[in-house]
């Protein structure tokens, strides 16, 4: 992996997700190079100085998009509009818990990113998905990326985030544009406990994730472009627990991908407290309380035993992907190959393991993201055109 800050994994962690979603070397790095000296003091030291110097960048792309957009180049107002959304997004996720500003940079992020799809990419959208969270009618904010604008019915993919990404990453990543170019389209959505969802919404986090899958499963099943009976599910990161899990009790799902295995979150957060391997945010035990609306840490470990797919990977019973990386410094390998051992009902598994010789071997593949997201969507084809019955490409 690139490390731009030597012996910092989290700020490399996001110099390098943003590199591969969308950001541009030049500009990263003067938005990095101030930071190089305050790096040495850890992750969680200089997260504010860390947000000034990427929102600098970002100021200036806005002006500059503004400018492109008022002379009439749209295309390129809307690049930089995006590029701006990605860097206040990226600094944004690095800020703590109990910053009382950074809700105003998230909705920055999603300001600037509506604005430049609107300029680039009109098929996709921002769209709300009906959900009921503790007896109230809610909404869980999403895009959704049509790729059947004829108005034919189209397979769809639903995709979630993990503990701490969001939608507007999603889009970052371009997974959705890859899966439009296969005739698929996209619902992005922002989990309980992520994104808008979480920091505009209050919508914290719960293990039954099969809840929140039937809301987007209803959604689409409600569109008269989406073919009801090949609506697919996949979730990077956290979302390697959460998207295993709703597939196993939501038998309305095609197939299910989880972008990183995520077995056993629970164990995980055991590890962290024994300072076994890297987290991915800075702040992290603040962070994780407030994605699953706890106060006490003690309570949230006991809450966190559930959060494993332990008894639940054998009710899969749709094509099921693996991906992981095998120097994944945050979620060992171990539990991607115990998802792939327990799913044994799963009438197609796969695991594959990316490796340092052709990258993507660290969390999620975000040292070399197109990688996981192409292998990805070609999987996501070719089992769709298998079960129709035709080859895969």
């Amino acid at each position: 992996m690139f490390e731009y800050f030597p012996g910092n994994y989290v700020w490399n962690l996001g110099v390098v997700a943003t590199l591969n979603s969308g950001g541009l070397i030049d500009e990263v790095d003067r938005a990095c190079r101030p930071l190089r000296d305050l790096a040495a003091s850890g992750s969680d030291v200089g997260t504010a100085q860390f947000m000034a110097a990427w929102r600098a960048v970002a100021d200036q792309l806005e002006q500059q998009a503004a400018e492109a957009e008022r002379a009439g180049r749209t295309r390129t107002a809307g690049q930089k509009y995006f590029r701006a959304s990605v860097y206040v997004s990226q600094a944004e996720r690095m800020q703590s818990a109990r910053d009382p500003g950074r809700n105003a940079e998230y909705q920055r992020s999603v300001d600037l990113l509506v604005k430049s799809l609107a300029l680039t990419d009109p098929l996709t959208s921002k769209v709300e998905i009906p959900y009921s969270a503790d007896g109230r009618q809610v909404c869980l904010p999403a895009y959704f990326r049509n790729a059947s604008p004829g108005g034919g019915p189209a397979p769809a993919a639903i995709m979630w985030n993990g503990l701490d990404s969001t939608k507007e990453m999603m889009i970052g990543s371009g997974f959705h544009q890859e899966l439009a170019a296969r005739g698929i389209s996209t619902l992005m959505v922002d989990c309980p406990g992520s994104g808008e969802a979480l920091r505009l919404r209050g919508l914290t986090a719960r293990a039954d994730t099969e809840v929140w899958a039937a809301a987007c499963v209803d959604w689409l099943q409600a569109r008269p472009d989406v073919r009801a009976d090949r609506i697919g599910l996949v979730g990077w990161s956290l979302g390697g627990y959460y998207a295993p899990r709703a597939a196993a009790f939501e038998k309305r799902l095609a197939l299910v991908v989880a972008w990183g295995g995520n077995h056993d979150w629970g164990a995980v957060q055991k590890r962290r407290l024994a300072r076994e391997g890297e987290n991915p945010v800075p702040h992290y035990w603040d962070h994780v309380l407030w994605v699953w609306g706890e106060t006490d840490l003690d309570a949230f470990i006991d809450k966190a035993a559930a959060i494993t797919l332990d008894g639940v990977a054998e009710k899969i019973t749709c094509p099921f992907l693996i991906t992981h990386g095998e120097k994944d410094r945050q979620i060992p390998l171990e539990y991607a190959r115990r998802s792939y051992d327990q799913a044994v009902n799963s009438p197609k598994r796969e695991l594959r393991v990316f490796t340092p010789a052709e990258g993507a071997a660290e969390h999620i593949g975000l040292d070399h993201l197109p990688h996981v997201a192409a292998f990805t969507a070609d999987w996501i084809e070719g089992t769709l055109a298998g079960l129709d019955g035709a080859p895969g490409r």
